[in-house]
């Protein structure tokens, strides 16, 4: 059986079908295996026991067992048409109680054996081998069938009787090459069926006589009619439709693959015209021959809708100015000639009732309905894809239809001037497709005044002028794959609530035009080149405050394309700081705090007597350099004194009467200034001198001593010296009390000395000055290295 071209059609239905069914399986459990095209001779053996959908077609299986599909339990949709298999036992599906789907087309199965369990809701046994109609009684008992296909050579009206009682609402019944031979042409009056599909056989003349006026039949489908050869035109066919008339409920005819004169298919046309037919449609056809000049009957027609598709004729001289003129002038509503090679359409002589015209993949040209007034009522025009080359031609074709609201005439070669004059188009017409053009920016000043959907897409257009007017009321616009470098704001689409902008040149989108479009719901604007930057920054912030169903493809579609290290970086992936974008906050950011912090160091430096602090500082790095210069053991051989005695001169009667006597008189070596320092150094490096060459800094502290500027440098070289050396070496005695409140804010060394250092406090009963002196001199006591050096004595 030659199947190719016949087939078309049902794969069709069989995939709707299948996604009907899909649906109605929940996400949770639906659990799909496609092993389809895979070249198998056998059923997989590794399939999951929790499959509910397996697809296996279009491989070379040719057998189905039990054990195949015993374990898959849970099946509910079996997939295996386009195999070899030759038999099939439908007991194999006994234990797959779930299957409601069950696809066997395109085998060469030739015989079925029936089993009684089950209750599918699709069963397909249709481009099959089989020489009867493949109908067991036990298909009676399917009460949930709602799609049956089948295939037969021979057709008897006893065949069908045990699905009589069913209700199906759609049969597909494949005929084999040798139907014809012995035909029963009532065999199909008692199927009850809403849709009925019959595929005759391929290449074949047509010399049938079945009748297909089924009583219950809604919908009509006749595939493979091929009349060219009878004398008699296309009379076996003409019968056949003749018959409809009695199905008072049939209202849809399609007619697949025909091949006829033109002669039978306006005869053709005539007969459908005077049944109760409303909606006809014709697809793929083939004519032949010249056509006679006759007259069509347009009264008494149930037709509303006309549609034929796919025109080819072998006469390349044919004058078609009659069938223009048949078509143009009929009382329907609708009419769809497409893909007919159709080089031009004449006007309605009278007033025309259409409202819909469909002349899309024609050869039309500007000059179709050039002055046409008869079509008043026209609502919808689609002449996409013909020969239109200049706008303002189709400006002028709708100036006279007043009613027409929609027109279409995208995939042509149109382009506008601005130089050809304004644009009176229909007043009416609120949707408007010129895509895939090419049409410039100037198309915006030749839009219609009322236009509320507005489709530019695949043209040349780079910007929207801004001092384009009439366009309030537009409400949704598509300009998608043009050459726009900038996302257009809403001034002047103040009603805008649907933008298309992908696929063009926009690299930085304006981080206003939320603010600018408050109508706007939903915005398709990706697969842009981006350019990943600050001014993308704002934009990127202002959809994440808009519905995420209002930016369509957010994120996967937005990426960045610029710079190259962030190429390929979705956008909402893309961070930069407010500081690194803000110029001014960056300025404030560096200029603030370093005005703070030169602030802060003046206060320190006037409330901490920092100068003073860095003047001494320098002092001691200048006598520490010095001093490095000289060997350790030499600097150890130098160690003079036991103790270098820092004090007031206010306290100097207690120091010469009770301080010195009392160490000297153990063989301390004691250093004063007034008898130790050098003459002709500066006090400061004398200070350091001797703190150096003594062993001990002794510190007499007195409400007298926070008052001598020398006594704090004594106090804080020797503190240094402490650090330093690494060493003990200051010795604090608290003469009489200090009150915190007299100890200058400056003298922080000494505060921070009498808090972690402990001192000895001289006390006033004599019974305790024993012990006193015994703590001190055990904390000097230490022998020198080096002797003595005579000094000259210098008073402060």
């Amino acid at each position: 059986m030659t199947k190719k071209n016949s087939s078309i059609f049902h794969f069709a239905i069989i995939f709707i079908l299948i996604l009907d069914i899909r649906t109605q399986l929940s996400d949770e459990s639906e659990f799909l295996i496609d092993r389809s095209k895979r070249g198998l001779t056998y059923v997989p053996k590794d399939l999951s026991l929790e499959t509910t959908i397996l697809d296996i077609s279009y491989n070379y299986i040719s057998e189905l067992q039990t054990p195949d599909i015993l374990s898959l339990s849970k099946l509910k949709i079996l997939i295996i048409s386009h195999n070899r298999i030759q038999y099939l036992d439908l007991s194999v599906f006994k234990f797959n109680q779930e299957l409601e789907y069950l696809d066997l087309s395109h085998n060469n199965l030739e015989k079925i054996s029936c089993h009684p369990t089950l209750n599918l809701k699709h069963l397909d046994l249709s481009f099959n081998a089989f020489d009867a109609l493949p109908i067991c009684q036990e298909f009676g008992n399917m009460s949930q069938l709602e799609f049956l296909g089948l295939s037969a050579t021979q057709l008897q009206k006893s065949s069908v009787q045990s699905i009589t009682r069913l209700h199906i609402s759609k049969v597909l019944l494949v005929l084999g090459d040798t139907y014809g031979e012995r035909e029963d042409a009532e065999s199909l009056q008692d199927l009850k069926t809403q849709s009925l599909h019959v595929v005759f056989p391929t290449g074949k003349e047509f010399h049938f006589n079945l009748d297909v006026s089924v009583s219950t039949t809604v919908s009509l489908e006749l595939s493979n009619i091929k009349c060219v050869l009878d004398d008699n035109g296309c009379s076996y066919f003409e019968n056949v439709l003749s018959k409809l008339q009695k199905n008072s409920r049939l209202s849809n005819l399609t007619l697949n693959n025909i091949e006829i004169t033109w002669n039978s298919f306006i005869t053709i046309l005539q007969l459908v015209w005077r049944t109760n037919i409303e909606y006809f449609s014709i697809s793929n056809v083939k004519l032949q021959g010249y056509l006679d000049s006759r007259d069509f009957d347009y009264s008494d027609t149930s037709l509303k809708a006309l549609s034929i598709h796919k025109v080819v004729h072998d006469v390349f001289s044919l004058p078609q100015g009659h069938v223009y003129k048949i078509l143009s002038n009929m009382n329907i509503q609708h009419l769809t000639v497409s893909a007919a090679h159709m080089v031009h359409m004449v006007c309605p002589s009278q007033i025309s009732p259409f409202l819909y015209l469909n002349f899309s993949s024609n050869l039309l040209t500007d000059t179709v309905f050039k002055n046409c007034t008869n079509l008043a009522n026209l609502k919808t025009l689609i002449l996409q894809k013909n020969q239109l080359k200049e706008l303002i031609n189709i400006v002028h074709m709708t100036q006279e239809m007043k009613s027409l609201q929609q027109l279409d005439v995208s995939e042509n070669s149109l382009v506008y001037d601005e130089s050809e004059g304004n644009c009176p188009w229909a007043r009416n017409l609120l949707s408007l497709n010129m895509s895939s053009n090419i049409l410039t920016d100037s198309v915006f000043s030749c839009l219609p005044p009322q236009i509320k959907v507005l489709d530019l897409h695949n043209n040349r257009i780079r910007s929207i002028p801004k001092d384009v007017t009439g366009l309030e009321t537009l409400q949704e616009l598509n300009l998608a794959s043009n050459s726009l470098a900038h996302l257009p704001g809403c001034g002047i689409l103040s009603s805008l609530s649907i933008l298309i902008i992908d696929y063009n040149s926009i690299s930085s989108p304006s981080a206003d035009f939320f603010q600018s479009c408050q109508k706007i719901r939903s915005l398709k604007a990706g697969n842009n080149p981006f350019q990943c930057s600050c001014e993308l920054r704002e934009f990127i912030q202002s959809v994440g405050q808009v519905s995420s169903d209002v930016v369509e493809g957010w994120p996967e579609s937005y990426k960045c394309d610029y710079p190259e290290s962030y190429k390929g970086t979705p956008l909402k992936d893309f961070h930069v700081s407010e500081l690194s974008c803000n110029t001014a906050l960056l300025i404030v950011t560096i200029v603030v705090p370093g005005l703070v912090l030169a602030v802060a160091v003046t206060v320190l430096c006037i409330y901490l007597d920092l100068p003073w602090y860095l003047r001494m500082v320098c002092q001691w790095t200048q006598t520490r350099r010095r001093a490095r210069n000289v060997p350790l053991e030499e600097r150890q051989r130098t160690l003079q004194f036991h103790a270098f005695i820092s004090y007031s001169g206010h306290d100097s009667a207690w120091v010469k009467n009770e301080l010195i006597p009392n160490l000297e008189k153990e063989d301390i070596r004691i250093c004063l200034h007034e008898r130790n320092f050098v003459a002709g150094k500066s006090i400061v490096e004398n200070i350091i001198n001797c703190i150096e060459k003594s062993y001990k800094s002794i510190f007499v502290l007195s409400p007298n001593f926070v008052q001598s500027e020398w006594c704090h440098y004594e106090l804080y070289f020797a503190h240094h010296n402490l650090f330093h050396e690494g060493s003990d070496n200051l010795i604090l005695i608290l003469l009489e009390p200090i009150p915190q409140y007299s100890i200058p804010s400056s003298y922080h060394k000494l505060r921070a000395l009498m808090a972690q250092r402990t001192y000895l406090e001289w006390p006033k009963e004599k019974s305790k000055h024993g012990l006193f002196w015994a703590n001190l001199r055990a904390s000097i006591n230490i022998k020198l290295m080096g002797k003595a050096a005579e000094v000259r004595y210098t008073e402060i």
